[in-house]
This record gives C-alpha cells, structure tokens and sequence, in this order.
C-alpha cells in the first residue's frame, strides 16, 4: 500500500512536467523492490494557495509524503526513501538551478488496526503475468 501524495505550488506548472513526475516517482517505487506493483499510487495535488518564506510569488515548493503499510524494517525504508529521494530530487535539479525552491519527503506507516484496504489489482496482475 505505498501511497505517495504529491503537493506541489502552483506556481510550479511552467516549470515542470507534473505528470512526468508523478511517473518517475511511481518507477523509482518500482525499482526499490519493496513494494507490491498492485498497491503502488501516485497522486499530485496543485495547491493554488500557498504561502512561502517571505511570501514572495516566485518560490515554489513540493512536498511528498508516502504512507505504508507496518512490516519493513527501518534500513529497508530508508534504503527505498533515500532512493526515491535522489532520482526526483536529481529531476528537479533545473528547478532548483533556476528558482528558489523547496523539496521535502516524508514517509509514514499506517498502523494496521486502523487501516482498511480492499484491492482487486493485484489478483490482476498475476492473471496478466500467467496468461500474458
């Protein structure tokens, strides 16, 4: 169940390709090797109303969070969330080189009594790689 949010300021849409990086995210997940491929979801979410610093209109910001289910060991999250981080942070790299910019990241687990899920994805997923 690795859900990433994505937040971003909307200030953020001529400068970046918000769909490219909701797939790179979504891939970076992938090659972790710890997530299960059905329970993979990546959204973005412009936030038209923001507030930065100074409030000066030219700063930009993108804060992700992802929540997980219990049952990974500390060094496996942050090996996958120090992954994820370098490849977005390394996509971003012509944002921060051309504006004042803010990029955060934070993973939280989700306690599994009070946490319900229904999936029908992943049964799908091993028909596709049976049967093709």
């Amino acid at each position: 169940m690795p859900h990433f949010t994505i937040e971003y300021s909307a200030n953020l849409d001529s400068r970046l390709d918000m769909s490219g990086v909701v797939e790179l995210v979504r891939k970076a997940a992938v090659e972790t090797g710890i997530f299960p491929l059905g329970g993979i979801r990546v959204r973005a979410i412009r936030c038209e109303h923001y507030a930065i610093a100074d409030d000066r209109n030219d700063y930009g910001f993108l804060d992700m969070v992802l929540r997980l289910g219990e049952g990974r060991d500390l060094p496996t999250r942050k090996k996958a969330g120090e992954h994820i981080f370098r490849v977005l942070s390394a996509h971003l790299d012509p944002v921060f080189a051309s504006s004042k910019f803010a990029l955060s990241f934070d993973m939280q687990i989700n306690d599994k009594e009070t946490s319900w899920k229904r999936n029908n994805i992943h049964d799908a997923l091993k028909v596709e790689t049976i049967h093709g």
